[in-house]
């Protein structure tokens, strides 16, 4: 057996929450493994007065830490799953994936609480397309300014930058203990998720058995297939953080696996929406069929005329 495990994470508090929530988890489980954490430094941490769409998107926060886990410097990495792009480099794999903690969108607004109360023309803040034109689909007149940085970072611009109100995922918000900061959770007939939100994946190479080996007790398998079906839905559809898209699926009840999408417009004004439900075993295959299904009723048009400029 392995004598030491090194994991990797950005330096922000919540992903070194992440990768200490892992650590504390192989702790546990391996108490005679020595686990490490090894920080980096990630494109999209550098970058931060450029907004994410324009700096490419998915990958930003996960390809040096991919180079590292190939060159063998680290033996996993910790990732929030809706930052991980839907194709992974020759040799890694997602090892695991963590059960969900709440998908969901936060608003952020000490003084109007909920989208409702917000005034005409207030500005909201978000990094995320997704999220602006979901919020634009509602609530057209508001004025949306761009959001970077991380979770305290976004929180303290709320009053430096006389923001009305600003968006976060929820899981992040819960992970750090900050949950009194939400005023309101965004309901999903408003604005669905990101691919993956509120999960965790654990990335690994491809050709280390062993640490795939005791990484497996960590995937939580329904979490894994609704992420699947969502992460088939957003590969189909060629998205990424410069399309705005939301998916979310679920395991029922009743066994069955329920996904729901929307393509949009950035300006909110043009949306295609659809849901398919299946076979948790049929995951890939019911978001290929509801990704074709919505490109071909009205999805197409719409992405053509973003890469055309039109929008």
């Amino acid at each position: 057996m392995k004598q030491k495990l090194v994991i990797g994470t950005r330096g922000s508090k919540l992903a070194l929450w992440q990768a200490q929530h892992i650590a504390a988890c192989l702790r546990e489980r391996y108490p005679e493994i020595a686990i490490e954490l090894k920080h980096m430094v990630t494109t999209g941490d550098r970058i931060l007065d450029v907004p994410l769409a324009k700096i490419g998107g998915k990958g930003l926060f996960t390809k040096e830490l991919e180079v590292a886990m190939l060159s063998g410097e680290i033996d996993l990495a910790v990732h929030s799953l809706k930052d991980m792009p839907t194709e992974l480099p020759e040799g890694l794999v997602l090892a695991a994936v963590t059960d969900r903690v709440d998908p969901g969108d936060a608003l952020i607004s000490p003084q109007y609480k909920t989208l409702d109360n917000l005034p005409a023309h207030a500005r909201v803040g978000t990094s995320s397309l997704r999220r602006k034109a979901q919020l634009l689909n509602v609530r057209p007149d508001l004025t949306i300014v761009d959001l970077r940085g991380n979770l305290d970072t976004r929180l303290k611009k709320l009053t430096t930058e006389k923001l009305d109100a600003i968006l976060l995922a929820v899981a992040g918000l819960r992970r750090l203990g900050w949950d009194e900061h939400i005023t309101q959770i965004l309901p999903q007939d408003i604005c669905l998720p990101a691919v993956g939100q509120g999960a965790l994946a654990i990335e690994a190479r491809e050709d280390d058995p062993e640490t795939l080996a005791l990484l497996a007790f960590l995937n939580h398998e329904p979490t894994r297939q609704a992420t699947l079906a969502e992460r088939t839905f957003l590969a189909e559809v060629e998205g990424g953080c410069q399309i705005p898209i939301g998916v979310y699926g679920e395991i029922k009840a009743t066994g069955q696996l329920s996904l729901q999408a929307v393509i949009m417009s950035p300006d909110g004004q043009e949306a295609v929406h659809d849901a398919i439900d299946g076979s948790p075993a049929d995951a890939s295959l019911l978001g290929h069929t509801l990704a074709v299904r919505m490109l071909d009723n009205g999805g197409r048009e719409i992405l053509a005329k973003l890469f055309a400029g039109e929008m």
